[in-house]
């Protein structure tokens, strides 16, 4: 059994992990650099994430500070429009989620941490690669040893890597791992005066633009979080900085030109790139990865603070638990759950880009307004209803059943296979070249 534990990486998922190792009675440090954006990516959770909430003893203090999320809502320039509400599934997960503002929730489970006894040390922790060790690959350097008060001949067993998307450990490894199949870069900041167009509280809203997709993300203080996902190449022609082509998009396209007309930004502009990988390896001798250091998904339906927190659930279940006296057995389980979390996202994402979801979604909408009180489709409507709405929140992502009616409901309900050719994200320069070009055309006028 492992009885010291050093966490590198004070984000959400090492926090959440350090608070479940120590009710265990581990042993736990973790090495904070004690730096945090003011923006950060991740500001819209999923009903799937309360539990998790609960379990840390937060989800009171997480209320206090957010906005609370009742659904979700894909939209399109031709008109199609879907909203998914929320709904209760058992008794573990409600109807609602929150918009968070992410420093704010980050010092939450980081103070939580510090209430249960975790010891933070304000320290950029470094490792070194060891060879011809038969219980470790990697071991901190002597002054992170010295910084967290570690004597030489007395290491913590076992190093977590926690710093997120730059993946300390699988860099001094040489760890390879799988990218998603896009290449995107988003751009995202704070705006008062910008209309989410929520049809239910606190409803994120995402919108198929002429070129990528938006998000909308309604936030306490009658702000709005609102980003634009673009192929690199396609963001180029928006503008040479991200505080340009975000504005650009925006203008350019006549749902977020309406919904922003009396906007004010707040706050700089954020950007993020690099929107889907896992790690082909997770673990090895006295080192494991977590949370987005491990891999990380498309933002698309906000799954990314519930994956982090997830893993630390996971990692502690399956690593840590008492019942398990195998390091080797329970990390390899661990890595097993987490890629397939990780592979139902993507499958799922894969619907919002290629059309399906949406497609669905208004086929949905048509059943219900059109279907005659005997119609075949009038009775499968609820259980498509359900199935979505399962999904899109987490609670039932992994679930093969609720993949499944999916699947078929895609297959037999969208009769016109060009349907879903309208409703799908378009990234290319082909496709979004006439679009930039009567962008630009109508800031010549403009001038």
């Amino acid at each position: 059994m492992v009885e010291r534990v050093a966490i590198i990486g004070a984000g959400p998922a090492g926090c959440a992990l350090a608070c479940m190792l120590t009710e265990r009675g581990i042993q736990t440090t973790v090495f904070d650099n004690d730096k945090t954006p003011s923006l950060l990516v991740g500001e819209s959770l999923v009903p799937a994430v309360i539990p998790i909430l609960r379990r840390l003893g937060i989800e009171d203090r997480v209320a206090a500070i957010s906005h609370v999320k009742r659904g979700a809502a894909l939209r399109h320039g031709n008109g199609n429009r879907v909203d998914f509400e929320f709904r209760t599934f058992g008794k573990d997960y409600p109807d609602y989620s929150y918009n968070i503002p992410r420093p704010g929730f980050d010092r939450l489970i980081r103070a939580r941490a510090g209430e249960l006894g975790v010891r933070f040390v304000n320290h950029k922790a470094r490792v070194e690669k060891v060879d011809n060790n038969a219980d470790r690959e990697l071991v901190l350097s002597s002054d992170s040893l010295a910084a967290a008060g570690y004597p030489p001949h007395s290491p913590p067993e076992l190093l977590v890597d926690a710093t997120g998307r730059s993946r300390l450990f699988s860099r001094k490894l040489g760890i390879s791992a799988r990218r998603g199949p896009r290449n995107d870069i988003a751009h995202f900041a704070h705006f008062r005066n910008f209309v989410a167009d929520s049809a239910l509280p606190g409803q994120v809203v995402l919108s198929v633009l002429r070129c990528g997709w938006s998000w909308q993300i309604p936030l306490s203080d009658s702000l709005t979080s609102v980003g634009v996902v673009l192929d690199k190449h396609a963001a180029q022609h928006y503008g040479d900085s991200a505080a340009e082509r975000i504005e650009s998009v925006i203008d350019d396209n006549p749902m977020l030109q309406l919904a922003g007309s009396g906007r004010e930004r707040v706050s700089e502009v954020m950007t993020y790139s690099n929107y889907q990988l896992i790690s082909n390896q997770a673990y090895g001798k006295g080192w494991i990865l977590l949370g987005d250091a491990l891999g990380f998904v498309d933002p698309m339906l906000s799954p990314g603070v519930f994956m982090a927190l997830e893993s630390a659930a996971v990692m502690d279940e399956f690593v840590f638990s008492t019942a398990n006296n195998n390091f080797a057995t329970g990390a390899h389980a661990y890595y097993d759950h987490m890629l397939d979390w990780h592979d139902a996202w993507s499958k799922l994402i894969a619907y919002f880009y290629d059309g399906r979801l949406l497609s669905m979604g208004a086929m949905r909408n048509h059943i219900r307004q059109h279907a005659g009180p005997f119609s075949i489709s009038r009775y499968a409507e609820p259980i498509v209803s359900r199935a979505l709405s399962q999904l899109v929140s987490g609670v039932k992502t992994r679930s093969r059943l609720a993949q499944g009616v999916l699947h078929h409901s895609c297959n037999h309900l969208i009769k016109d296979p060009e349907v879903p050719q309208q409703n799908r994200i378009r990234s290319n320069l082909i496709e979004t070249e006439c679009s930039i070009r009567s962008y630009a055309t109508n800031r010549l006028r403009a001038k």
